[in-house]
């Protein structure tokens, strides 16, 4: 099962970087990717919350559902819920933060795993690790600055 990751050192303290992640229907104003978010079911915030996402290269929205939110640890997992734009099953991702105590900055991981056919694997790891999860590292450490 393919399991794309990206990390990286956000310079903001980690209660910050956390306000931003858990903010489940805020994806835009880091993720230049997401052109439009918008909650569909639930509260935003809250388990079981979903979201609609579109994409700032345009195509057909699609939903994301709030599976798990961990104050304590600073992590949240989500997974699509029906057709997405890259023909993923079964996609459930986490992303978590963690504090840097020496210098004050923060830790950000961001992961997932999914099931697609086995020809569609390398291209979607390259996107779901370096466009989305890396994109929205650089996005938290550009909005942070």
């Amino acid at each position: 099962m393919p399991r794309p990751y990206a990390s990286g050192v956000v310079a903001a303290p980690a209660d910050e970087v956390w306000a931003l992640l858990r903010a489940f229907n805020d994806l835009p104003a880091f993720l230049p990717a997401i052109a439009n978010s918008e909650i569909v079911e639930g509260t935003d915030g809250a388990v079981g919350a979903v979201r609609r996402l579109t994409l700032a290269d345009g195509g057909d929205p699609f939903d994301e559902k709030l599976l798990a939110m961990d104050d304590a640890d600073r992590t949240l997992t989500y997974a699509f819920t029906g057709a997405n734009p890259f023909n993923a099953r079964r996609y459930v991702s986490t992303v978590r933060v963690a504090p840097i105590t020496d210098t004050g900055e923060s830790f950000v991981e961001w992961w997932a795993e999914y099931d697609a056919d086995a020809g569609q694997e390398g291209e979607l790891n390259r996107t779901f690790a370096q466009g989305v999860y890396a994109g929205g590292i650089d996005g938290l450490r550009t909005k942070l600055a």
